[in-house]
């Protein structure tokens, strides 16, 4: 993820190597801190593939550098929009990191396979926790941390939901219960 970010952001201009590790810093978070260490073996890997060049920059001297996209990064950029791994759709900060930059895509219908894929991904079944191969709801969970962890996954998933919903132009699925919610771990409404 932390190529296509690199990618990502010098699809928007030219940068610095200091202005573009601030940027993926301030993309990625706490959650996955840059350090020198990772950022700039990646941009000497893409360099070294020929998606990015490293000019000279002339306002601060030979010894700074200013990275640039080439055709090449982005039409690789643009492919790894279209094919996001199974693992950058189903892990929250890798798939922030795509969309992040899914707007680079051109075409619309391109870019919702990628939020369908999204959606469908959160509308299965799933848990932290499971009794055998089935997932336990907050509600089944003694454990009151346990349980907060279930709780918060269950709010920001159903929050995600709703907003691919409204990217993607449809509506919110209606069940028997009468819920427009399509929490697969919210309980039922009781009976009236």
């Amino acid at each position: 993820m932390l190529e296509l970010a690199i990618l990502g952001f010098l699809a928007e201009g030219p940068l610095p190597g200091h202005e573009l590790r601030r940027r993926v810093s301030q993309l990625t978070g706490y959650t996955r801190p840059v350090s020198d260490g990772s950022l700039y073996p990646a941009i000497n890997r893409l360099t070294g593939a020929g998606l990015i060049e490293r000019h000279a920059d002339p306002a601060a001297g030979a010894a700074r550098y200013v990275l640039s996209l080439t055709a090449a990064g982005r039409a690789d950029m643009l492919q790894r929009l279209r094919k996001p791994a199974d693992h950058e759709i189903t892990d929250f900060t890798r798939f922030y990191v795509v969309l992040a930059f899914l707007s680079h895509l051109p075409d619309v219908a391109e870019q919702h396979t990628v939020l369908r894929r999204r959606l469908e991904f959160l509308e299965e079944p799933a848990s932290f926790f499971y009794d055998n191969e089935r997932p336990l709801r907050a509600e089944q969970i003694a454990d009151p941390y346990r349980r907060g962890m279930l709780l918060t996954a269950r709010a920001t998933s159903r929050a995600e939901r709703t907003w691919l919903r409204e990217a993607l132009g449809e509506e919110p699925p209606v069940f028997d219960t009468g819920r427009t919610d399509s929490d697969p771990h919210a309980p039922a409404p009781p009976a009236s």
